[in-house]
């Protein structure tokens, strides 16, 4: 039992930074980025290849991975999003771009990077022991990297000017334009911060489970999961659908058949949004 409540709160804690990347491009340009798996597939990749072809250390491998998703967020806002959002008011536009993007972004890791699982040893040995539970050292500083980095993008997002220029736009677009805020440069922010965190949560992974160039459409499904148990949107949503479904995750594994924690997953979810539609802290009106 212990053990896996320590599994899923490490587990939750890096589900929590693919779920606020994509909570954040949503709140910021009601896009539902169906890459956000195919991100973290290649932040895993790139921390692999800076620490293995390159002889890297790993946190400079970190930086590596949220500097290149950050620019391929980038690039996908600039020449793929905004224009489609600028010549079509129709949601399904922007959905089948979405759908598109990662289609595309799963056959360049393919193409580039190959089938095989890549993973790298842990960072640090050892293992600690907290109340009967065992913890790797490496997940442990996972752990810690990945808590780090939330209470930092919480600080960044309230008390700095771009941070609550992000939130205002998430709250209501027209009226932060009307404020003379330049819309187009924060939605660039706002989609390379949620790219970059992305790939940090795949830098972290990598270490603890391998990558391959097919488990991104996963990834991405984990991340719908978490937002819509959350409430789509909301930031805070997202930490407790991440842990929410890391525990379940976690417990599911250690005490039911693996091929059975996902179809009751489903099955709770199915229930969970016919009484709440919602989500945890969603408004009901969306």
């Amino acid at each position: 039992m212990e053990q896996a409540l320590v599994n899923g709160l490490v587990l939750g804690m890096n589900y929590a930074l693919i779920a606020l990347g994509l909570t954040m491009i949503f709140s910021l340009m009601n896009v539902l980025n169906f890459a956000h798996g195919q991100m973290y597939v290649l932040g895993g990749f790139i921390t692999y290849y800076v620490c293995t072809s390159l002889g890297l250390p790993y946190f400079v491998a970190i930086l590596a991975s949220i500097a290149g998703l950050a620019v391929v967020g980038l690039v996908f806002e600039l020449f793929l999003f905004r224009p489609v959002l600028q010549r079509s008011a129709r949601e399904e536009s922007s959905m089948l771009l979405a759908a598109g993007t990662a289609t595309l972004l799963e056959s360049l890791i393919l193409l580039f990077f190959g089938e095989k699982q890549r993973g790298i040893p842990p960072v640090v040995s050892g293992v600690f022991e907290v109340g009967g539970a065992f913890i790797p050292a490496s997940r442990a500083l996972v752990f810690v990297i990945a808590l780090a980095s939330i209470i930092a993008f919480m600080l960044f997002m309230r008390y700095t000017r771009p941070g609550r220029a992000l939130r205002a736009i998430a709250q209501d677009r027209e009226v932060t334009a009307l404020q003379g805020v330049n819309i187009q440069r924060y939605s660039a922010l706002g989609f390379m911060i949620g790219a970059g965190l992305a790939g940090l949560a795949g830098s972290l992974l990598i270490t603890v489970l391998s990558v391959n160039s097919g488990m991104g459409t996963s990834i991405s499904v984990k991340a719908f999961i978490m937002v819509m148990l959350g409430g789509a949107g909301v930031i805070p949503g997202a930490i407790i659908g991440a842990f929410v479904l890391g525990l379940a995750e976690a417990f599911g594994y250690a005490f039911i058949p693996s091929s059975m924690t996902y179809l009751i997953i489903f099955v709770g979810l199915i229930v969970f949004l016919i009484i709440r539609p919602q989500g945890v802290m969603g408004k009901p009106w969306g």
